[in-house]
C-alpha cells in the first residue's frame, strides 16, 4: 500500500502524501534524522488520494493518526486548461482525506497557497482576511480549504507561497540554470511576495504537529520565510549568491503575459503561526543561501 515506512519509537502514526515533491522530500529528510513518530510516505504511484477505498485501507492498515497532505496540482497556467483535473486533486482529494481523518479521529495538516487571495492588498494578508482567488489554481485550492473545514475533521491548513528547494522544478533552480546559459534575462518587478524554502516549511509543519498532538484543532495559518521582495529581487539574489554573471532586467507583468493571473501582492502575515507554535522564522535570504549551498553540494557529488 505505501511507498515505505520509517520506523521510530512510536508516538503518532503519520501519513505523508505527495512525498516525492519538494515539501514531501524535506519531510522524509526530517523523519530519517529521527523523530518520535512512525511515518508512512506515499505518492501518486502508491496511493491515489482521490480513491476513497484506497485511502481508507491505508488509514486502517497503518493506523494513521495524522496526515500531512503535500499533494497538489501546482501547474498554475496549465490549470486554466485542465480545471477538472485541478479541482479533482486540489479540492476533491483533500475532501477524501478530511472525511477519512474524521472517521479515524485523525488530524489533517493541509498545505494551501497565497493564490486564494486577490493580490490587490497593500499590507500582509491575515489568515481571516477575505479570499478572492483569481485563477483556476487559486479557486481549486480555496475550494479544498472549504471542504476540509466543512468536513468537521481536526485540521490545520497552512498557506504558503513561492516554494523552492534543491529538488524538483522551481524558480531558484530555473534561475541558476539560466545563469549558466544566458547573459541576461527579464524578470517581473511588480509582483511582491515571500519566498519559502521547503525545508523551513517542513520544520514548521512538524512543529505544529508536535505542539497539537492529538488535541482538537480547527485552525488556519500562514507560513513563508521572513521578508517581502519582488520576483526581480529574488532572481537578482539567486544570481548573486549562486555566483552567476547573468544580468537580471526588471520588467512589468504586462510585458510577461501568462495564462493565469498572478497576484500583484501576496505577502502573508506570519504573526499567528509564530504566536501559536513559538516558531522563529528565518529570513528569506539566509534560507536561500543554505538552499543554494545544498544544490551546489549535490552537483559536486554527482560530478565526482
Amino acid at each position: 500500500m505505501h511507498l515505505y515506512t520509517i520506523f521510530k519509537p512510536l508516538e503518532m502514526n503519520i501519513l505523508v502524501t505527495g512525498c516525492k515533491g519538494q515539501l514531501g522530500t524535506e519531510l522524509q529528510k526530517i523523519a530519517a534524522r529521527g523523530t518520535q513518530h512512525q511515518w508512512t510516505f506515499t505518492d501518486v504511484d502508491t496511493l491515489d488520494i482521490c480513491d476513497k477505498a484506497a485511502v481508507e485501507r491505508c488509514f486502517a492498515e497503518n493506523q494513521i493518526e495524522a496526515c500531512i497532505n503535500c499533494a497538489a496540482y501546482t501547474a498554475v497556467d496549465k490549470a486554466e486548461d485542465e480545471p477538472a483535473l485541478a479541482e479533482r486533486i486540489n479540492a476533491y482529494a483533500p475532501q477524501v482525506l478530511a472525511e477519512t481523518c474524521l472517521k479515524h479521529k485523525a488530524l489533517l495538516i493541509h498545505v494551501s497557497t497565497d493564490y486564494v487571495f486577490g493580490g490587490d492588498a497593500n499590507e500582509p494578508y491575515k489568515v481571516d482576511d477575505a479570499i478572492n482567488p483569481q485563477s483556476v489554481y487559486g479557486k481549486t485550492k480555496a475550494e479544498g480549504e472549504r471542504l476540509i473545514r466543512e468536513s468537521g475533521c481536526n485540521h490545520m491548513i497552512v498557506r504558503t507561497a513561492w516554494l523552492y528547494s534543491s529538488v524538483g522544478k522551481n524558480f531558484v533552480k530555473t534561475m541558476l540554470m539560466l545563469g549558466d546559459t544566458k547573459d541576461e534575462i527579464n524578470v517581473v518587478a511588480d509582483q511582491k511576495g515571500c519566498p519559502t524554502w521547503a525545508y523551513d516549511l517542513a520544520v514548521a509543519l512538524v512543529t505544529l504537529l508536535n505542539k497539537n498532538g492529538k488535541n482538537e484543532v480547527h485552525e488556519t495559518f500562514h507560513f513563508t520565510n521572513e521578508g517581502q521582495i519582488t520576483w526581480h529581487d529574488f532572481a537578482t539574489a539567486i544570481m548573486e549568491i549562486g555566483g552567476k554573471r547573468c544580468k537580471v532586467n526588471p520588467i512589468t507583468t504586462d510585458q510577461y503575459p501568462t495564462k493565469a493571473k498572478r497576484p500583484a501582492y501576496s505577502v502573508l502575515d506570519l504573526s499567528k503561526i509564530k504566536a501559536y507554535a513559538g516558531i522563529v522564522i528565518p529570513d528569506w535570504r539566509d534560507s536561500l543561501i543554505k538552499c543554494i549551498e545544498e544544490i551546489n553540494s549535490g552537483l559536486l557529488r554527482s560530478s565526482q
